[in-house]
């Protein structure tokens, strides 16, 4: 082949796209959805009844390569209980300006209390305001939460949260209610179905 082909070769793929309709994205108008798994925005997450799932262990801070999450642990005591273990995350700081979004932190929790949420619109005028407080972290209060620092469900201990059988602020854990119905039944001689 001749050497002056060799560039209209080259321009072989933009020439077949000059005539065919562009793709315009309206983006902020209208905004097309994230994948189901997309690494989003941080979320430190609650139990039902409104206690911290972090319990300020810090290895999602060990976990980062960006070394982007400072976590501060302190613990808990019976009149200010902010998770059900024995202790609570009280600093926790993510710098969006180091996090590159890989998950490894997510992985990294042994109680699910950090998960990304699809959340990518994280931009701002200044650098402090990327640094995300615990305030901004954590997922907000649902109806029948109770805002910590509040004691533990009636009851219950920290295994049964551990284990999500506690579903409410005043409930009691599920395994537990379970557990006594079946025995009233098996005393009084009726069989019950299996749920």
């Amino acid at each position: 082949m001749p050497e002056f082909l060799d560039s209209v070769a080259g321009f072989g793929v933009t020439f077949s796209t000059m005539f065919k309709k562009p793709v315009t994205e309206f983006y902020p108008e209208e905004k097309t959805p994230t994948a189901g798994r997309y690494h989003g925005r941080h979320q430190l997450n609650r139990h039902p009844d409104g206690l911290e799932k972090c319990i300020g262990c810090e290895l999602c801070a060990w976990a980062c390569p960006a070394d982007a999450i400072y976590v501060e642990g302190a613990d808990n005591t019976e009149e200010e209980r902010f998770s059900p273990g024995e202790r609570y995350g009280r600093v926790y700081q993510i710098n969006y300006l180091r996090c590159i979004g890989c998950g490894l932190c997510v992985e990294a929790c042994p109680t699910r209390a950090l998960t990304m949420t699809n959340d990518y619109e994280m931009v701002d005028d200044n650098r402090t305001d990327l640094i995300y407080e615990k305030d901004r972290l954590l997922a907000p209060l649902q109806p029948g939460m109770e805002a910590p620092p509040h004691p533990m469900a009636a009851g219950t201990t920290d295994e049964d949260y551990y284990r999500g059988t506690v579903t409410g602020a005043a409930a009691e854990p599920a395994q537990a209610e379970s557990g006594e119905a079946e025995s009233g039944q098996a005393e009084s001689g009726q069989a019950g179905e299996v749920r």
